[in-house]
């Protein structure tokens, strides 16, 4: 008799325990819909969040060289980056040491003066380019039409025999690259890039550095 008891006690624990498992919900399994189903919703998210950014990055790079298009140089002060300030370089080599930073500050007081700058030397020559803030985004930034390029981001299309290192120096940040394709008449040399570089702050891309390039000497 015992022994015939005892199989059946031991259905009814079996029983009891998987109850108490489920009314609890704290038991899962490999396979589990609940875990498979958290996983899709983070894995969206994170899609989400990365089309948000590259879409505000966008939106930014757009909206910067219709600024620049335009001449509207006061309106580029809302996308320099309020404490870092926008660094201007004149071709794919950064260079720390001698770039012209001007912090918001000293951008919204020099952009409509006639004081002058000594932003770099010119590729061949070796000359200085001194010019005012108004004259270097006219006539150097903006030498060619950018708007009608070709858009990039996060990777580089113009490459000459120039050293760029701005992932060297701006190792976390996103950038965008508007690219104008060089002629067949000069072939293919006479291309030109402009590099924005984007740091975020307080939930917006702010712009922190310019950068130029062509083919250099």
């Amino acid at each position: 008799m015992k022994k015939l008891l005892m199989p059946i006690i031991g259905v009814f624990m079996l029983i009891s325990c998987e109850k108490e498992a489920a009314a609890s919900g704290t038991v899962q399994t490999v396979g589990d819909p609940a875990i498979a189903k958290s996983d899709t919703l983070n894995l969206r998210e994170n899609e989400t969040a990365e089309i948000q950014s590259a879409s505000s990055i966008k939106s930014a790079n757009d909206r910067i060289l219709n600024i620049l298009q335009q001449k509207d140089y006061w309106e580029l002060g809302s996308y320099i980056h309020p404490e870092k300030g926008v660094r201007f370089t004149m071709y794919a080599y950064v260079r720390p040491d001698k770039d012209k930073v001007f912090s918001l500050a000293d951008y919204r007081r020099y952009i409509n003066t006639e004081v002058k700058f000594t932003f770099g030397e010119k590729d061949g020559s070796g000359d200085l380019y001194v010019a005012t803030l108004k004259t270097y985004l006219d006539k150097w930034v903006y030498k060619r039409d950018f708007a009608t390029g070709t858009y990039y981001e996060n990777t580089f299309r113009g490459t000459g025999n120039s050293l760029n290192n701005l992932k060297e120096i701006y190792p976390a940040l996103n950038f965008t690259e508007n690219y104008i394709e060089g002629s067949q008449k000069y072939g293919g040399m006479d291309w030109n890039a402009l590099r924005l570089v984007f740091e975020e702050f307080n939930g917006r891309y702010y712009l922190v550095a310019v950068i130029n390039d062509e083919w250099t000497i």
